[in-house]
């Protein structure tokens, strides 16, 4: 082999770091486009990605690979949310707070996960994640020291959690209230149904 066939240096790197991003660009507006029409084709993807639909099919050759990983990548961000949540410091109620903070900016990402049929059945959507047994351990905290309501079965804290944030983005998305007043009332609503 010689050396014109050698790559430059970090020309791999630089390869490696395109394809994340157009990978990135393609799910970013495969969401954006899918939440407006679920019905939305590959190539209304492209469009709006600013890549040929080649280069979609190439990422994703069909429709259920590119549901499959926008799935992937939403169980990716809700894990990176919880992280981010710091679920093991501080007083418990500050914590889950916290949490619905991460997790609200997700919410066109949840909302297209409960709207379009095909994520129903990705298989990894009714496993409980490290994130919900994060949560649950954060629950159980409150209750042994008094600061969530210790009457409360624990999954059910957690699924109202789950609702309040739902019925936040539908409020911010379907009746047009602003996001920081949706948010405001989750929170509010969340801190009364958990406290003790």
């Amino acid at each position: 082999m010689g050396s014109d066939d050698t790559p430059a240096p970090g020309a791999a790197t630089r390869e490696s770091a395109t394809r994340a991003r157009t990978r990135r660009a393609i799910l970013d507006a495969a969401v954006s486009v899918l939440t407006a029409d679920h019905s939305a084709s590959l190539g209304d993807v492209a469009e709006a990605a600013g890549v040929g639909r080649t280069t979609v099919h190439r990422y994703f050759p069909e429709r259920s690979d590119l549901l499959a990983a926008i799935g992937t990548d939403v169980r990716d961000r809700v894990a990176a949310a919880a992280d981010r949540a710091r679920l093991d410091e501080g007083p418990a109620p500050e914590a889950m707070e916290r949490l619905c903070l991460e997790y609200f900016e997700l919410g066109d990402r949840m909302l297209l996960l409960y709207d379009v049929p095909q994520f129903v059945a990705w298989s990894g959507i009714e496993e409980e994640s490290a994130a919900d047994l994060s949560l649950l351990a954060l629950v159980r905290r409150g209750q042994q020291d008094g600061t969530l309501d210790p009457e409360v079965d624990v999954s059910w804290l957690q699924d109202v959690m789950w609702a309040l944030l739902y019925a936040a983005w539908i409020q911010a998305r379907d009746q047009g209230t602003p996001k920081h007043t949706a948010l405001s009332l989750c929170l509010r609503t969340l801190r009364k149904a958990v406290a003790p």
